[in-house]
């Protein structure tokens, strides 16, 4: 039996994309999703097992009837807003999913786990791009859990040898180059494709959510990635466990901003639509630049990004909104 890769949160949007990425290098794909965010039309194969990593006996039958030899984990909640209102969904979901996932990963001897964490671990930045051994504190209980998560795996590593890798990034973006999969979340909270639903006329406006900032137009700078070469990197720290890498933290950045009205301009640019824009009061814990370095990345994953134009980006993901004006809803 060949050697699977087992992918929680496979159904999700950088899962989705992940898999398909591993699809293509022809890996086997074992898929784990308990549906509530993820969509079965997201899969463009592997082996998927609708289920819960909370739950002890449906875990136990995806790792007998699998040759799992890695685990790359993207199955969490992940919406800052509602992890302050409700932590603790938060801490069942994201950190206690994850011990389970690592007792049972440690039952059954797969000792390689991939782990998609957030630079949301760094809080506010203390220096600009985030640098891997900046201090870690988190202004959001979503962040704190995903640093509750990688301080779990490092005592996993130490006491059981199980090896991780984990990947820190702010915002993926993008749409898979087939068309056939993209960016489908309910709510919506990502910016680009809330300024594509306005270029779709499924919303009025764009909100902008303070332009006092200290930047250079005013608005907040973030860094985005596009989904697919997010995937990538996922795969070649799997290949860095393989090949006996040591565990390790990487940021994933594309290592230069793009402002929140640039992100709009070259939107307006790629659809041709107006995307009317409302300034709006700043919210709660918006610092005005986060950007990270992934120099170790490149350095010691061999990770390049290919898609790394914001017009490229935003186009990828128009492509596909325009084919599926709601989603993966037919």
């Amino acid at each position: 039996m060949d050697m699977a890769i087992l992918v929680t949160g496979g159904a999700g949007y950088i899962g989705s994309h992940t898999v398909a990425e591993l699809l293509a290098k022809g890996e086997q794909v074992v898929v784990v999703d308990n549906l509530q965010q993820g969509h079965r039309d997201a899969l463009l194969g592997g082996k998927l097992y609708a289920g819960d990593l909370r739950d002890a006996d449906f875990l136990d039958t995806v790792f007998r009837e699998n040759e799992i030899d890695a685990v790359i984990h993207f199955a969490a909640n992940s919406l800052v807003g509602e992890s302050m209102q409700n932590p603790g969904k938060y801490y069942h979901n994201n950190v206690y999913g994850t011990l389970c996932l690592l007792e049972k990963m440690n039952a059954y001897g797969v000792k390689k786990i991939v782990f998609s964490s957030t630079a949301a671990t760094y809080g506010e930045p203390e220096n600009v791009p985030i640098q891997e051994t900046d201090r870690t504190l988190p202004t959001n209980a979503y962040g704190e859990t995903k640093l509750a998560m990688e301080k779990m795996m490092r005592w996993f590593d130490t006491a059981h040898g199980i090896k991780y890798v984990s990947l820190r990034y702010f915002n993926a973006a993008g749409a898979h180059e087939s068309g056939r999969i993209g960016e489908d979340h309910s709510p919506e909270t990502h910016l680009v494709p809330l300024v594509l639903q306005v270029a779709l006329e499924q919303r009025a406006h764009i909100s902008v959510f303070g332009d006092d900032y200290a930047t250079a137009d005013g608005t907040c700078i973030r860094d985005y990635i596009h989904v697919t070469d997010l995937a990538d990197a996922h795969i070649l720290a799997v290949e860095k466990l393989r090949a006996g890498g040591e565990s390790a933290i990487y940021n994933l950045g594309s290592g230069t901003g793009f402002s929140v009205k640039q992100v709009i301009e070259i939107a307006r640019a790629v659809t041709g639509h107006p995307i009317p824009a409302v300034i709006e009061a700043r919210r709660a814990g918006d610092p005005a630049t986060l950007i990270a370095s992934s120099e170790r990345a490149r350095v010691e994953l061999g990770w390049r990004p290919k898609r790394d134009s914001m017009e490229q980006i935003i186009a990828s993901a128009w492509k596909w909104h325009q084919a599926h004006r709601n989603g993966y809803d037919k």
